[in-house]
């Protein structure tokens, strides 16, 4: 049996394509005044270079990953983030995805929330408070609120960014659940399987640095009507 301490935040990571930002990303996470962290990087099949990177020294893999899960091919965020969660070790996890559009400066208030006992759950939402958003697509807002409203009927929360991607949770809080979304209906399967199981939620307001499909930007509206369809889906018949 390991004797290893148990760290106190895993960050889970899941990445396809993101060769651009993947290091970036990787030391914004390291410079996070956490006592004790993980990182859990879980390639999803990734074929622009990604792996390459994540086998050099230039991201530091030996010294700031703790875990690199290689899938075969690509399957989708939810399916990573499967992958991640049944890899991770910390008393807390949090989703960080690897484009930079979420900033991990904001992890110690969020974590915060659920040291002290208050919050089971805590999401980070680009919809309240002061911090700097970037300006892009209104329909894309739209989309996000429509769906936030929504899966708040279903669930009975008041959150104001359900698909956020920024996420944190409690380990009690997820063992558990068994998730099955493989792409972005992730969003609403979590929001609702934690609701069911009655945790606590906060929200936090963050920093958003979106990018556009020219950046690399992934979700289309596709993952929008499967959203609704989970909304239903796991609220209703689970």
């Amino acid at each position: 049996m390991s004797d290893a301490p148990v760290p106190q935040l895993s960050v889970l990571i899941p990445c396809y394509n993101e060769v651009r930002t993947l290091a970036s990303v990787v030391r914004a996470v390291l410079a996070t005044p956490v006592e004790s962290l993980q990182i859990v990087l879980v390639d999803d099949g990734s074929t622009d270079g990604t792996r390459d990177l994540l086998a050099s020294a230039e991201l530091g893999l030996r010294d700031g990953i703790d875990k690199v899960i290689l899938h075969a091919r690509n399957q989708g965020k939810g399916a990573a983030l499967r992958t991640a969660i049944g890899a991770a070790d910390g008393r807390v996890m949090v989703i960080q995805d690897a484009d930079l559009e979420y900033d991990p400066a904001d992890y110690p208030r969020a974590l915060a929330l659920i040291t002290s006992g208050r919050a089971d759950v805590v999401y980070g939402s680009r919809f309240v408070g002061s911090e700097a958003h970037r300006v892009v697509y209104f329909w894309h807002m739209v989309g996000n609120r429509f769906l936030t409203l929504l899966s708040n009927m279903f669930t009975n929360l008041n959150l104001t960014d359900m698909e956020t991607g920024s996420k944190m949770f409690r380990r009690e809080a997820i063992d558990g659940i068994v998730l099955e979304e493989n792409r972005f209906g992730i969003e609403p399967e979590l929001t609702a399987k934690l609701a069911r199981k009655g945790c606590v939620f906060y929200e936090i307001g963050i920093a958003y640095f979106g990018r556009t499909y020219a950046e690399g930007k992934k979700i289309g509206w596709r993952d929008g009507v499967r959203a609704i369809i989970a909304i239903v889906k796991y609220n209703v018949f689970h």
